[in-house]
């Protein structure tokens, strides 16, 4: 078995797939995770003797080294979602954008949504 076999096997070993509403399934990490602080409820995992984001090891397994400029965002929104389609490089500029978008999106009220309902 290869390296690479053993790290997606190590991965899935602790994966769900969950459909959370996006695209496709996500397979979302149900080991340790970075907690809940800044940055938190990420999927951390030991690897070589490290510990490391799991998202960030799957993406690498898959599809090679991540420039120093770039982030990878989960278009699904789910930090622990380890799922290699779910994620995208972009900026951090563009990363932030997005995560502006989904919260304003799902804040109460958008669009007319349970906010507006509660004040009539």
């Amino acid at each position: 078995m290869t390296r690479r076999e053993r790290i997606r096997q190590k991965i899935m070993a602790r994966v769900e797939i969950v459909d959370t509403g996006y695209e496709t399934p996500c397979h979302l990490w149900t080991g340790p995770t970075s907690g809940d602080g800044r940055g938190g409820h990420y999927g951390r995992m030991s690897l070589d003797g490290q510990t490391v984001a799991v998202h960030k090891v799957s993406w690498t397994n898959e599809n090679g080294f991540i420039p120093g400029k770039k982030q990878l965002d989960h278009k699904c929104r789910q930090r622990l979602c380890v799922r290699e389609d779910h994620l995208e490089l972009v900026t951090h500029r563009q990363n932030q954008k997005r995560r502006a978008a989904a919260r304003a999106e799902a804040q109460p009220g958008h669009n007319g949504g349970p906010a507006l309902e509660a004040a009539e």
